[in-house]
């Protein structure tokens, strides 16, 4: 099988070719947020790179947040473009677990948070299984000292990865068991372990009504539910 994954759902601009579990080419740009403009021209290079056309394509995977909104919806809406256009299988992965699946430990607790502003945070806790991470609470968009009491329920070592940094002070004196000091590299995500993710999950049902995964409203949704209070809750992205 092989295998494009995507994920621009944050800072990095990452792309992977998979053949099956065989990574053939893979690229990580950190040093500026230019997605829209860079991120065709490196599906096109990587393709060229493993000798690939994109007809040669049986499956896109991609990471469909949570995440900055611009960057959810380039990796999106490319994904969609690419598996209607190519009549292939469409895959979306937790932004969140793909960063704990950077944790090589069985039974690891790994708790990756996005910095969500205003002591919020994009949050879940994952229990590594068999090499997969599993979600023992999902992902939220939450107060960050909510979100690390329900944690400290778990009395165990955790992993804290992604902008953990941002709240050293308050991880430190709110979970009493020690966390094991984390390599920078672990909290980037590594699109090949998001492209091997996606591999056995089974595709989106319906590609052209699916929509990124949020976790919150974007401000054009919270407008217009603020112009339309009669109408049902429902999703916004659909609308547009």
């Amino acid at each position: 099988m092989k295998i494009l994954a995507i994920d621009t759902s944050n800072r990095p601009l990452s792309v992977a070719v998979l053949d099956d579990a065989t990574v053939l080419a893979a690229i990580t740009v950190t040093v500026h947020q230019k997605h829209a403009e860079y991120l065709l021209p490196e599906i096109e290079r990587l393709l060229a790179m493993a000798d690939l056309k994109p007809t040669d394509l049986n499956r896109v995977v991609v990471a469909a947040g949570p995440g900055s909104y611009t960057g959810i919806r380039i990796a999106v809406t490319t994904a969609k473009t690419l598996a209607a256009t190519l009549n292939i299988d469409l895959v979306a992965v937790s932004s969140l677990a793909t960063l704990a699946a950077n944790v090589p430990v069985e039974g690891a607790l790994v708790a990756p948070l996005f910095d969500a502003r205003n002591q919020n945070v994009f949050a879940g806790l994952y229990r590594i299984q068999k090499g997969r991470p599993v979600a023992v609470i999902d992902d939220a968009h939450t107060n960050v000292t909510d979100f690390l009491t329900e944690v400290k329920e778990y009395a165990e070592p955790v992993w804290f990865l992604g902008d953990a940094d941002h709240f050293t002070d308050l991880i430190s004196t709110t979970i009493s068991a020690a966390t094991p000091a984390v390599s920078s590299w672990l909290n980037l995500p590594q699109v090949a372990t998001i492209g091997l993710l996606g591999r056995d999950l089974p595709p989106v049902t319906d590609v052209d009504r699916f929509v990124p995964n949020y976790l919150r409203l974007t401000q054009a949704e919270a407008e217009w539910r603020a112009k339309n209070p009669e109408k049902e809750p429902e999703s916004y992205v659909e609308k547009i």
